[in-house]
């Protein structure tokens, strides 16, 4: 029996995806396996068991991703499965921010008791909400990814003109993407050009924090309206107050509530609603756990975040996985250490990403675990494992 511990309610379906061979429950003793969503893993005491983690969303925030990786243990994500309802809430977050949706539905609150006079109360107030249509207006998507390309595309479909940024936008992000959209080569060019810029960005500390700040937003258009379902990190708070204020910015609508930001005029905090829909929490759960079983029983890693993504057929009953340092020769002393077991490599493959790397290796032969031994002492590697 294999054990996945689950450290958050994580949805039923995966019930319909592990068969009999897992036992999946939250106090699972020696997991060879974690399903997660928001759960802080970074102080916690990781059984000594756990080979992968799998986190039912994209983010991964909460996950020491480099010292799993220094302990061999595979890290995943499911990008794009969750995308469609994030895009639908990054629709929702354009709307509030061009039309004062929410400040009229508070207002209208307050006419409660006023018996018969509501009707002609509404129609002398409701002047004091007046917005923009989007209807031909410009929005900027910074961040073509699974999220981005298709918040691009709606709106296309919406009859915005579209301008994106991405200096990694991939072949296939690409060919996803309406003809329609505008891609710029610099973010200056986006920014300075639309009405509306919505960030569709993974938060790296090191990267990309306080990147909406003073000094970019000095170059947007006045009035333009802001939406962040990303993360919050990626707009410095401070600085956005400023701008919502002096009216530079006309709306900042984020997903991400922080104390200082609710309550201001013109900030909307949704609380981190993005994917909170029943179907992105039964697309994440699938997603995440059909990649934590390819691993455990096939040693393929699918969509990880501190391993590169390596995968390959079956062409034999053992399988040999190893999870080593990306070092010159290490390939060669993996391989020469397997030939001086006397066992014969049918297939291999090897990918490698920043400091870490993968090969796997089908084998003719069984495999000692003096054999692994033998494999494990080579400089550099990480951990071995037989699969069969």
């Amino acid at each position: 029996m294999k054990n996945i511990l689950t450290l958050n309610s994580i949805s039923p379906v995966i019930n319909n995806i592990f068969d009999a061979t897992y036992k999946i429950d939250n106090d699972v003793t020696s997991p060879i396996g974690i399903l997660l969503r928001s759960f802080k893993m970074h102080d916690y005491e990781i059984p000594q068991s756990v080979i992968a983690v799998a986190r039912a969303g994209a983010g991964v925030n909460n996950i020491p991703i480099e010292e799993y990786a220094e302990k061999g243990i595979v890290v995943f994500n499911t990008p794009g499965a969750n995308a469609n309802a994030v895009k639908e809430l990054v629709i929702t977050a354009l709307l509030l921010g061009s039309r004062k949706i929410v400040d009229a539905i508070e207002w209208t609150k307050t006419l409660k008791g006023k018996g018969e006079e509501v009707g002609k109360l509404v129609e002398k107030g409701k002047s004091n909400f007046v917005g923009a249509e989007i209807l031909g207006k410009k929005l900027g998507v910074i961040g073509l990814g699974a999220i981005g390309g298709l918040v691009a595309n709606a709106g296309v479909n919406l009859g915005l003109e579209v301008y994106g940024y991405d200096p990694f936008l991939s072949v296939t992000g690409a060919l996803k993407l309406s003809r329609a959209v505008n891609v710029v080569k610099n973010l200056d060019d986006l920014i300075k050009e639309c009405d509306y810029i919505t960030i569709h960005v993974p938060y790296i500390p090191a990267e990309n924090k306080g990147l909406i700040n003073s000094g970019l937003i000095r170059k947007m258009k006045d009035g333009v309206a802001i939406i962040n379902c990303a993360r919050g990190e990626i707009v410095d708070n401070a600085d956005i107050i400023k701008a919502v204020e002096t009216k530079k910015v006309g709306r900042y609508v984020v997903d991400f509530p922080a104390d200082e930001l609710i309550g201001v005029e013109n900030i909307i905090c949704i609380p981190h609603l993005g994917a909170s829909t029943p179907e992105a929490e039964d697309n994440c759960a699938v997603m995440a756990s059909k990649q934590l079983i390819e691993y455990i029983e096939n040693g393929n890693v699918i969509n990880s975040v501190n391993y590169p993504n390596c995968e390959i057929p079956r062409t034999t009953a053992n399988r040999i996985l190893v999870l080593h340092k990306n070092i010159s020769g290490i390939l060669n002393e993996i391989t020469g250490a397997v030939g001086r077991e006397e066992i014969n490599i049918e297939s291999l493959t090897n990918k490698s990403k920043g400091n870490f790397a993968v090969t796997i290796l089908d084998v003719n032969n069984e495999v000692s675990n003096e054999a692994i031994n033998h494999i494990s002492n080579v400089d550099g590697i990480i951990k071995v494992r037989v699969i069969k």
